[in-house]
């Protein structure tokens, strides 16, 4: 890198892939040297936020600012957008990074109000998801793609962490928007610690955010059919909007002694629980998890969506589709009659996923990106001295 950066990374929840991916990636560029913050929801929160973020927060020189924060677009949003706005100007900051769709707002209607100042910082978008999961035929999908289409005029940068996602953004935001580039999501090297279930695991283990969109719904009944045969149990890792939805429907299927709900745990934490992950997603970017679990060797059965196929790449991990809940009861049953074949497919697929997944890549790609956005923004312009 050609200089030292300040960079401000705005998100939304602080839970889940993408929540790891701002950590993971504002870790590493702290350790490069550069001055790091983050702004992101106070409402939002479990234990496990609050350790993460006790552990990030002394190398984050820009600190954490945590302000409430709605799921749903509001009027309140720029009063938001102006915080981190007199944030980017108090302290300097050279690069404005939002990830999802309410940090990618904040981000970009942050850098529209200082449009004037020749030294405005770079506003960098990356959507994991979201807004752009919507049927565009729904009034939700229409008023985000819309809010989208706004927003892409004052983007000077995009970065995708799949091609599904660059894909499907293309296909309805529009091409040739910003400077785009495709950096996936990526591991640290303890993750590819080989999994060892406790002696009491569960057959099948689902880690995740408990809503709708993530198919705990389609598990649960799979679940249940199977239980009609014989015995089985799922550990299901989480929280969200839906759980106690889900839990509802547990008891009425009949399984309240087949599952148990935790809460939220570490993925390393959780995987203990379980012999086989299921990833039932109905629509995803490139979700953390199936890399967690690919590294971790962990027998795996997922869903043919989004960004999964691009980190299935050629191993022999058969995906099923989403909300197929007989598909889902035959790779189910697979799995409890045959573990050692489904443990052999998941050894290969850490193999395929360790050579391509590594978070010291994934930052360096990142940090010439934003570099070459810097870079262009001052030309012609006399950087202020910093004090």
């Amino acid at each position: 890198m050609s200089e030292r950066l300040r960079i401000l990374h705005c998100m939304r929840a602080p839970v889940g892939g993408l929540f790891r991916h701002v950590l993971d990636l504002g870790a590493e560029q702290a350790a490069r040297g550069h001055d790091v913050g983050l702004v992101l929801d106070a409402t939002t929160s479990n234990q496990l936020t609050e350790q993460r973020l006790s552990r990030i927060a002394p190398r984050l020189t820009l600190g954490v600012t945590r302000i409430p924060m709605s799921r749903l677009p509001g009027i309140g949003d720029f009063s938001i957008a102006r915080t981190v706005r007199d944030f980017a100007v108090r302290r300097d900051v050279d690069v404005l990074h939002g990830h999802g769709a309410k940090g990618g707002a904040y981000a970009r209607i942050a850098r529209r109000m200082l449009q004037k100042d020749p030294m405005r910082p770079v506003a960098i978008y990356t959507p994991h998801g979201g807004s752009l999961h919507y049927p565009m035929s729904s009034l939700p999908g229409l008023t985000y793609i819309g809010i989208e289409k706004m927003l892409a005029r004052c983007t000077d940068g995009l970065i995708f962490e799949s091609d599904f996602m660059r894909r499907r953004y293309e296909e309805r935001v529009g091409k040739d928007v910003a400077p785009t580039q495709v950096i996936t999501n990526a591991l640290q090297p303890a993750d590819f610690t080989p999994h060892e279930p406790d002696y009491d695991a569960a057959d099948f283990l689902f880690v995740g955010e408990l809503r709708k969109l993530k198919g705990v719904d389609v598990l649960l009944h799979a679940l249940s059919r199977i239980a009609q045969k014989r015995p089985v149990r799922a550990v299901i890792v989480g929280s969200g909007p839906d759980e106690e939805e889900f839990k509802r429907l547990a008891d009425e299927l009949g399984l309240a002694d087949a599952t148990e709900f935790p809460g939220a745990l570490p993925a390393a934490q959780a995987f203990r629980r379980g012999r086989c992950i299921v990833v039932p997603s109905l629509a995803e970017s490139l979700p953390y998890i199936v890399l967690e679990a690919a590294a971790a060797e962990m027998p795996m059965i997922a869903t043919n969506v989004g960004g999964i196929p691009e980190i299935i790449g050629n191993a022999d991990t058969s995906l099923l589709p989403p909300g197929d809940v007989p598909a889902l009861v035959r790779a189910m049953h697979d799995f409890l009659i045959a573990p050692k074949e489904a443990k052999a497919r998941a050894q290969r697929l850490r193999a395929a996923v360790g050579a391509r997944f590594s978070i010291a890549t994934t930052t360096t790609a990142v940090l010439r990106f934003y570099d070459s956005l810097v870079l262009h923004q001052r030309l012609g312009a006399v950087r202020k001295p910093r004090w």
